[in-house]
């Protein structure tokens, strides 16, 4: 019998754990941010815990859960807001140092919806984001389909209660803001969970998200997941997704290329294929695990991701990421597909400006369909 998924997974945050520690012993570990997931009993950490939502937008001390329901003051007066079409709502704007340590949302879970809500942040007062993604992709689904399922970033719901667990140290400034690109309002709920009083170098990396679509993609063109960044950074990962135009070919022979610090026409690290860079072989189908896998892999549609946490892609300089566009029928072939990809990383700041994000129109194209509820 094979083990248990959530025992691997127990298993390889352990050994990940162990992995990070520094040498030196305890001297060396006393220096280090600490250690809140595995040292639970170190209650003085330094750090204030504060959490924003509808009830307590501002996340001041004694301000949450103000507002009146029928049941009166303080009775689940505001625990979400309607959000119109072409509107904006502001999730947070809060002032550092801090670190958002996890994000809940929920909201219409329709595949055009999760699609064409955006979330949008911005780091330390740079005018232009450095998270630009639909909700859906932001929070690990592909097409806009929600399937239950959990790794290293995400956990999501059946119907779609999304998290993301990703730390986002800031040092000044942190603000998000939600936006209906659809053209139908949508209920939202959210939570966004942090801490002030850490203490970051003033080059920490900030947590950068971009989004990206081609459909279909250019022939003998690779799908850049990555796009150039040209200073020091480190590539968290991708969602990817993949819908297959042409179902009488196996579309997964492209190989991953991290140019690096110089990499011109070739690069430093290169896989050996799509479903291979995952983590899977010899195709996919829906395995989640903690660092990889697939979550979604039905009727031509993929959603697969790779997280590199206990694997680091770092660079000093440069770096730029792409996945060759290669399918099998018959031997090797260059094709085109639809892709799209939500790819996570971080950067100091100031950072330069993400790629313009595909407008909802392109974004929701040939979106997936759920079935029609039967009568």
């Amino acid at each position: 019998m094979l083990p248990d998924i959530r025992c691997l997974c127990l298993i390889a945050v352990l050994l990940a754990s162990s992995m990070a520690l520094p040498f030196g012993g305890i001297a060396a570990r006393a220096e280090q941010p600490p250690d809140l997931i595995h040292q639970p009993y170190q209650l003085d950490t330094g750090l204030v815990s504060r959490s924003i939502s509808f009830e307590n937008p501002s996340g001041a001390p004694g301000e949450g859960g103000k507002a009146a329901s029928p049941l009166g003051v303080g009775r689940k007066g505001l625990p979400c807001k309607e959000v119109k079409p072409g509107q904006t709502v502001q999730l947070c704007d809060v002032a550092g140092p801090g670190t958002i340590r996890h994000i809940w949302l929920t909201t219409n879970h329709h595949p055009a919806a999760l699609r064409g809500l955006v979330l949008r942040a911005w780091w330390e007062g740079q005018e232009h984001p450095s998270i630009e993604c639909p909700v859906g992709d932001f929070f690990g689904m592909a097409h806009g389909k929600v399937v239950a399922y959990c790794s290293a970033v995400h956990s999501v719901g059946a119907d779609a209660g999304m998290n993301l667990w990703l730390p986002m140290p800031f040092s000044k400034r942190v603000k998000f803001a939600f936006s209906n690109e659809t053209d139908k309002p949508v209920p939202l709920f959210y939570q966004i969970t942090y801490t002030l009083g850490d203490k970051h170098a003033e080059d920490v990396g900030r947590l950068h998200v971009a989004f990206r679509r081609e459909n279909p993609t250019t022939l003998k063109k690779d799908f850049e997941l990555l796009p150039l960044r040209k200073q020091k950074g480190r590539y968290v990962g991708a969602v990817i997704g993949v819908r297959n135009l042409h179902p009488d070919q196996w579309w997964g022979e492209g190989e991953i290329k991290v140019y690096m610090d110089g990499d011109r026409d070739f690069p430093t690290i290169c896989g050996t294929g799509s479903e291979d860079y995952v983590g899977l072989s010899w195709g996919v189908r829906p395995t989640p695990f903690l660092y990889n896998g697939c979550s979604l892999a039905q009727n031509n549609f993929v959603s697969m991701y790779r997280w590199h946490l206990a694997d680091p892609i770092a660079w000093q300089r440069q770096c730029r990421i792409t996945i060759q566009q290669i399918a099998y029928k018959k031997g090797l072939a260059e094709t085109q597909d639809d892709w799209s990809c939500a790819t996570f990383w971080y950067e100091p700041v100031p950072s330069a400006a993400l790629p313009p994000m595909p407008d909802v129109k392109v974004r929701t194209a040939d979106i997936w369909k759920d079935a029609a509820p039967k009568k």
